[in-house]
């Protein structure tokens, strides 16, 4: 199943959730091992306070992560057993003045490894940062994530 910009979805083992386009965006999965259950969340911002229209909570760090949480939870899930990975968070527009562009990239994943660290949920791995997109295929029957780099190597975490 394919998670947009800003979405996220849930489903059980053995099923695969996908995202693309992660440039400065961070993708964030939240795994039950025990259910097999699992979800993808596509952030593209680090805080929906300084936005009148946060219509999609989704695309914030600071709602997303809950939101994903409380559905996995509302599913059975465990939060004592949750485990996360992180990918994403490229700074895309090199050699441009950073005050110009805010550091997008770096301030979604510092803000999604806060807003976990706060909530208690365990980071198993993560690849962050960089310059080039990435597109993270994350794996319900047993928590894998693959990672596909535009012009690069292919991984798992």
């Amino acid at each position: 199943m394919q998670v947009g910009i800003a979405e996220y979805k849930i489903t059980a083992g053995p099923n695969r959730l996908i995202t693309l386009g992660l440039g400065s965006c961070v993708g964030v999965s939240m795994y039950d091992p025990v259910l097999k259950l699992g979800g993808l969340l596509h952030i593209m911002l680090p805080d929906s306070t300084q936005f009148k229209d946060v219509s999609k909570p989704a695309k914030f760090a600071d709602l997303g992560i809950p939101l994903l949480i409380s559905d996995l939870k509302r599913r059975g899930g465990n939060v004592l057993r949750f485990q996360s990975k992180l990918v994403g968070g490229a700074q895309m527009f090199s050699g441009m003045d950073k005050k110009i562009i805010l550091n997008i990239g770096e301030r979604n994943y510092k803000a999604a490894r806060q807003i976990l660290n706060d909530l208690r949920i365990r980071i198993l791995a993560e690849e962050l940062g960089g310059n080039r997109g990435r597109t993270m295929i994350f794996d319900t029957a047993n928590g894998d994530v693959f990672i596909r780099t535009l012009g690069g190597v292919n991984r798992v975490i």
